[in-house]
């Protein structure tokens, strides 16, 4: 097996901190970056395979440098797995436009500050695997997430927009569309959450698609194939049926 050198921002916890354990575990060389260095060094004990860089990334600035000293001690990032986010539950009741900013700057900005120092660096050697973490919440309007979805759905648009001339430069870019998985991220969700997975289920089917042509890895199935038939609805009905899932 060729050692990679990966680098996953959010590795402090959830989703980030299981693939960083596991691609570890295979030898792989892996960078986690995030904002909580206790939480990174947590992640890193795991293994010798695992350094920490703490970063933010809504400072792109940081994140250019940040890319630059990797590449620079390490080598040229094999994989980059974009996963830092932010989620709070919003609805009209609570619907605040500050909490709105800071989940677009985390999870969608902070996705672009990333994206622009790899694609930059990948594209001039013609090599390297992008994927980026979205989620099946920004297929369509969910209820609780007024914030989290929009800034997800940009993300897939985003994607989708850079796939065709990634493909011509030689780059892997890919979706991730997570449904709900057991993270600190979704333990507080005071609301059921339909065919919750394991973390190390989720890290399963990842790992999987990354090693596929695939370009999105959307999983659980039954849950994506809902959500998608959900988009071709009416929306009359398809508001009926939310409003079921709130008792509205």
């Amino acid at each position: 097996m060729t050692q990679k050198l990966w680098w996953i921002t959010g590795g402090g916890s959830g989703i980030g901190r299981a693939i960083a354990r596991s691609v570890a575990a295979d030898g792989h060389k892996v960078v986690i970056s995030g904002r909580r260095l206790q939480a990174l060094e947590e992640t890193a004990s795991a293994s010798s395979n695992i350094l920490v860089q703490q970063a933010d990334v809504t400072d792109a600035a940081a994140l250019a440098a940040l890319v630059a000293e990797i590449e620079a001690r390490h080598g040229p990032i094999d994989v980059a797995i974009l996963n830092a986010a932010q989620y709070q539950p919003m609805d009209l009741a609570d619907f605040d436009a500050r909490r709105f900013g800071d989940m677009v700057n985390t999870n969608l900005l902070g996705v672009a500050n990333c994206l622009d120092p790899l694609l930059k660096r990948m594209a001039a050697r013609r090599a390297g695997q992008i994927a980026v973490i979205a989620s099946v919440a920004g297929y369509r309007g969910l209820p609780k997430a007024a914030a989290y979805g929009p800034s997800k759905a940009a993300l897939i648009n985003m994607v989708e927009a850079l796939k065709p001339s990634a493909d011509a430069t030689g780059i892997k870019l890919q979706l991730i569309n997570p449904g709900f998985v057991e993270t600190p991220m979704t333990e507080g969700n005071a609301f059921p959450m339909p065919f919750l997975i394991k973390d190390d289920e989720a890290v399963r089917r990842i790992r999987r698609g990354l090693e596929s042509p695939r370009f999105e890895i959307a999983f659980p199935w039954t849950f994506v194939l809902l959500l998608k038939l959900g988009r071709m609805l009416p929306a009359g009905l398809y508001f009926a049926i939310t409003r079921r899932m709130t008792g509205e």
